[in-house]
């Protein structure tokens, strides 16, 4: 594995999983052109809450061989979640250890094949699940996903800094504000600011960290998500655009931490 990045979010339901899964498919996309195709993965990390099956469009249970579980694919993504080793209706009630244990199998006893990049969807807050990654997998960074409203922002700067930690100590790849403004379908020109405004692209600048950039609110990211074809594939949409842009910079930071680590080893 080249790149593993996680995606994460100090709060839940500001749509960390939803980017995580629309990034996925971007950097497929544009290593596909590249003639590279096949080599991204996505670890859906979110034990208790699995959502990125759906999101993508994948059901069933993975394949098998011998000790190793083979991820499922979809639009140039190979995916392993919990969501395909459980049934929908049955909750995941367990204590640290054995969230742990899956995380490290998830790691150690999946197939991945040869990867260029691997993102990993946290779940969100600072817990036992990223405690047991960082000391499972040499990660090379980490994006932080939060909405610009304040009481989004106050859990995002805590995620920062929990990764600044001394005992953790993972690059900061960039933020991004999700939600940033809401678009009316009829209305393609206006933005509705609905939960403030620029506040994760001033927390980053605060922070001194890379803004990634902003993605829209629109209704067509929970149709798309609902329908398991991400929305980055409705071209010439805001949200294509978005992460379009956005891609260009996660590659070119991701690629400047890695040469940063390549010269200090």
């Amino acid at each position: 594995m080249a790149k593993v990045v996680v995606v994460t979010s100090g709060k839940g339901g500001v749509g960390k999983s939803t980017f995580a899964v629309n990034l996925a498919c971007a950097i497929a996309q544009l290593l596909a052109a590249k003639g590279r195709p096949g080599r991204v993965g996505l670890m859906d990390c979110d034990i208790y809450g699995p959502s990125v099956p759906l999101m993508i469009g994948l059901s069933g249970r993975p394949e098998i061989e011998g000790d190793f579980l083979i991820p499922m694919e979809a639009h140039g993504v190979k995916v392993m979640s919990m969501g395909f080793l459980i049934d929908d209706n049955t909750p995941v009630v367990w204590r640290g250890p054995m969230i742990m244990k899956t995380v490290q199998q998830f790691v150690q006893n999946v197939r991945w094949g040869e990867l260029d990049y691997l993102l990993i969807d946290l779940p969100p807050g600072t817990g036992d699940i990223h405690l047991s990654l960082v000391q499972t997998v040499p990660l090379d960074g980490v994006v932080i996903v939060s909405t610009p409203q304040e009481v989004a922002l106050a859990d995002a700067r805590k995620g920062v800094n929990m990764f600044k930690l001394d005992t953790i100590n993972i690059p900061i790849v960039g933020l991004v504000e999700n939600m940033a403004w809401f678009t009316p379908a009829e209305l393609p020109e206006n933005r509705y600011y609905i939960f403030g405004r620029d506040g994760v692209k001033n927390l980053a600048a605060g922070m001194n960290e890379t803004f990634l950039g902003h993605i829209p609110l629109v209704q067509s990211v929970r149709e798309s998500g609902d329908a398991g074809r991400p929305a980055v594939f409705q071209e010439n949409t805001p949200t294509a655009t978005a992460f379009e842009e956005l891609v260009g910079i996660f590659v070119k930071e991701v690629e400047a931490i890695k040469a940063r680590k390549a010269v200090k080893a």
